[in-house]
């Protein structure tokens, strides 16, 4: 799963117009590089955000109830197969930037 996102809502901790995340299975994904695991940080009471142990960069993003680990595209070595499927927070996006995915979904009927 390839998604990127666009916000620059005051709580976005990346501060800038969008974000490329990648996503794996939990149970696939390996640290190979020279800092091992990264420092985790409990966002929420069920997200929890991995950093950089040296630099502190942001590089994934976990949730409890989830089997995939959410990881910051330009963080990984291997960039192949990158391209975004999707786009999160259209509406959110820049005046400047324009997004050149498949229309977004449309909304979820409500069940109530």
């Amino acid at each position: 799963m390839i998604r990127t996102r666009a916000s620059l809502r005051p709580r976005d901790e990346d501060r800038g117009p969008a974000r490329l995340w990648v996503g794996f299975p939990k149970d696939s994904l390996v640290w190979t590089g020279p800092g091992g695991e990264p420092k985790w940080c409990s966002t929420y009471a069920t997200l929890h955000r991995g950093f950089c142990s040296d630099c502190g960069t942001h590089l994934v993003s976990v949730a409890d109830d989830s089997n995939m680990i959410m990881v910051t595209g330009f963080s990984l070595t291997d960039r192949s197969g990158t391209a975004p499927l999707g786009h999160s927070y259209r509406e959110d996006a820049v005046t400047w930037m324009h997004i050149a995915l498949t229309p977004a979904p449309a909304p979820r009927p409500s069940t109530s």
